[in-house]
Order: C-alpha cells, then sequence, then structure tokens
C-alpha cells in the first residue's frame, strides 16, 4: 500500500570526497559502520565539511578571520615624536602612522598584533588602552583595564592567535592578562621571578611568554601558559630596562642599547648578533622608549 508522504523532510543525498587514485575498485558501501577501506580511518572526521560545501565557499571559510604572514616590520615609538610611531620594513621601506596622542598624553606601554595590524598603546597612568588600526591610520577602541589601575605603566606583549594581552603587574612578580577589549582573564605569577617583569614579548611559534628582568647582566627568562619558566638566557651587552621584542621566526630578541644609540638584535643564547641604528631617513628617533615586531599580514578577512 502506497502512503503519501505528508510533512515529511527530504535530505538531500550528500556527495562525499573523491577517493585518492587507486586500482582497486572503490567500495563506496560502509560496512558494519566502518569506513570505507581505501581511506584512512581519520580522514573523514579530518575534513567533513570541506567534502560537502561547494569549493568556492570552503576557500571563503578556510580564509575567513585568518592572516596570511608577510615581511618583518619593525615599529617603535620615541619621545621626540610622540604623534607618530615609526614603521621599519625588512625590505627598507619605512613609514609613520599617527599614535593619536593628544596633548599630555604619554605613553607608558606599546605591542603590535600581527593577527588585527593593530597597535595597542598603553597611556599614563596606565590602565587606558588606545587600539590604532595601522592600514586604516585611525583609532579603533579605545578602554581601560580596572587591574592595571595602581600600575605605573609598563610594557606589553600580545598573544596574536587568541588576542590576549599581557602587561606586568604593578608590585607582584607576575603579569595582567586581558583580551583585546579590555576583559580580564587572571593573574598569572611567573615562576622564578622576584620582581615585576621590566618588560614582555611573546614568542608565537612555540607560544610562550617572555620577560626582561634587571640584574648584573639583563635577562630574558621564557615561561608556559601556566607560568612555569622554561629556558632562562642573559644578554651580553647593556640593554634598557624598558621594552622587549621578539621576532620568532628568525629567534631573535630586539632590545635598545644603553651604551650606544642602536638597537640590539640577539639570539637565543643572549649573543649581539648586530645592531640597528636608531634613526630613520625620514624622522630621526634618537629616543626610542618602546618598540616591538612582527610580520606584515598580505591578507585579512574578518
Amino acid at each position: 500500500m502506497l502512503v503519501p508522504l505528508m510533512k515529511a523532510t527530504f535530505i538531500p543525498r550528500i556527495t562525499r570526497c573523491p577517493l585518492a587514485m587507486t586500482t582497486r575498485k572503490p567500495n563506496f558501501a560502509p560496512r558494519h559502520g566502518h569506513l570505507p577501506r581505501e581511506l584512512p580511518a581519520g580522514a573523514w572526521a579530518a575534513r567533513p565539511w570541506v567534502c560537502i560545501l561547494p569549493p568556492a565557499l570552503a576557500t571563503l571559510l578556510l580564509l575567513a578571520g585568518c592572516a596570511t604572514p608577510g615581511p618583518l616590520h619593525r615599529y617603535s615609538t620615541s619621545a621626540e615624536s610622540p604623534a607618530e610611531i615609526h614603521d621599519a620594513g625588512s625590505d627598507g621601506t619605512t613609514a609613520s602612522v599617527p599614535s593619536f596622542l593628544a596633548v599630555g598624553e604619554r605613553l607608558v606601554g606599546f605591542a603590535y598584533d600581527p593577527f588585527t595590524d593593530h597597535f595597542f598603546l598603553r597611556l599614563a597612568p596606565g590602565d587606558l588602552i588606545r587600539v590604532v588600526d595601522r592600514p586604516a591610520r585611525a583609532v579603533k577602541r579605545e578602554f581601560t583595564v580596572a587591574a592595571l589601575a595602581n600600575a605605573r605603566g609598563g610594557d606589553l606583549a600580545i598573544r596574536p592567535r587568541d588576542g590576549h594581552v599581557f602587561a606586568p603587574h604593578a608590585t607582584e612578580p607576575a603579569v595582567i592578562e586581558f583580551n583585546r577589549f579590555g576583559e580580564l582573564i587572571r593573574t598569572l605569577p611567573l615562576d622564578t621571578l622576584n620582581a615585576p617583569p621590566a618588560a614582555l614579548a611573546y614568542d608565537t611559534l612555540r607560544d610562550r611568554l617572555l620577560a626582561l628582568s634587571g640584574g648584573d647582566l639583563a635577562r630574558v627568562t621564557s615561561h608556559d601558559l601556566q607560568g612555569q619558566r622554561l629556558t632562562a638566557v642573559a644578554l651580553d651587552r647593556d640593554v634598557a630596562l624598558t621594552t622587549l621584542a621578539y621576532a620568532s621566526d628568525q629567534h631573535e630578541f630586539y632590545a635598545l642599547l644603553t651604551r650606544e644609540s642602536a638597537i640590539g638584535i640577539f639570539n637565543e643564547q643572549g649573543h649581539l648578533l648586530r645592531t640597528l641604528p636608531l634613526s630613520a631617513p625620514a624622522k630621526p628617533t634618537s629616543d626610542v622608549r618602546f618598540l616591538d615586531v612582527g610580520p606584515r599580514s598580505f591578507l585579512r578577512l574578518f
């Protein structure tokens, strides 16, 4: 007897991904709940949605929210030209981006987020964060972080994969962690430190926080996401305890040398590899206060 299908829901047949080239006759019917023998066991789970989406839509979803790394750029600020952020590319190009500092405002921390191509400026007394969109040359947003209210400032570091920002604690050997919009995440103690870190950077390749501390020789310690110390290295030149940058792909530290007007680039053993002058063809930056480095994104879709 034929029964009319009323209020029935029809599900279109889903075409599976084509099998790899093989001389065997493909077996498309799974037996006993198992996947076809020609495909590895994890193949369907690894890319189920790519198999059923049109290629153009799958490509857009893969690219959406992603940043494609480009050439390394070095960004610095100076007391001499507080209204500008100096941009120096690895190819020798230079440019400047407005910092939007008003009269009376003072920069006490700085970081660059390569994922969003935004600068994070920390303003005195230390709890105000201004986000500047580099390509648009405009202020993206501003917010205050209550946990930084009693701090006197300190360099910033950013974890690009989730936009978490780190700032030195005012009195403890720890960092304050918050997101790109100022929401407090936690206070993270840093193992083996006896005082607040002087400056911070982030190793995006190995997902670790880097802290600059003083002593007979300045040293950089690396910490995991629980604050446990992983490594420690002493820098073999005197550096200013104000700012630290790290180029993850090159495994190099950037710091300001105190005995010469230059930026020092150190390897992971703490040895000085080379120096960069604190000047640019267009604008001198002889009084650099903060610096950061990061790859310039070729493509960003958000």
